[in-house]
């Protein structure tokens, strides 16, 4: 496959993946009339997930920086794996949960006056760090896969020309949804 090939097919997969979770979050297609139980400890396992790739992430730097190629190819095939099943995850609990809602007390998903003036200054900060985790983490994708494909083909230099970008908006993405997790955890409303 060529080069022009591969990004296409990276930017064909990137544009499905950010359109899929855009229509289950938007509960376009029909939501079962039960939930199943497992889908309320997803976001738990989000935040292992991206806590564990930050530790990933780190240590393949370590190792590449050592010259350790083998050490740090298994480590990225890793954290490549653990966020391929983080993104099905993630669009399987946000078509199947109702969202919750930063400040949301009384979880009727309305913040009203009183619920944000409650929350104070830290809903807009977890709504900033919330915003720029998303945002990156759509940026980030394709760089993520052209990356991978090009550091699994052994194309040193056009690899690590992307993994300068990839690498530390990667990190931050993983790194913050923890945080974002951390932080919206308290107003999490699951069924018993």
């Amino acid at each position: 496959m060529s080069e022009k090939a591969i990004f296409r097919l990276v930017m064909v997969i990137s544009v499905v993946v950010v359109g899929l979770v855009v229509v289950l979050n938007k509960k376009i297609l029909p939501v079962p009339a039960e939930i199943p139980s497992f889908v309320y400890h997803l976001p738990m396992l989000h935040a292992i997930i991206n806590g564990t790739c930050s530790v990933l992430l780190i240590c393949s730097l370590m190792a590449i920086r050592k010259k350790k190629i083998a050490i740090h190819k298994k480590l990225n095939i890793t954290a490549f794996v653990l966020s391929a099943l983080f993104i099905v995850s993630y669009v399987t609990y946000h078509w199947l949960a109702i969202e919750t809602l930063y400040g949301d007390t009384n979880h009727d998903g309305v913040v009203d006056v009183a619920e944000k003036a409650a929350a104070g200054m830290a809903r807009p900060i977890y709504l900033g760090i919330l915003s720029s985790h998303i945002l990156l983490a759509i940026v980030v994708f394709p760089l993520i896969l052209l990356s991978f494909y090009h550091g699994l083909k052994n194309n040193v230099a056009k690899h690590r020309k992307l993994t300068r970008w990839s690498f530390p908006v990667w990190l931050y993405v993983t790194i913050t949804g923890v945080v974002v997790y951390f932080l919206i955890s308290p107003y999490y409303h699951f069924p018993a």
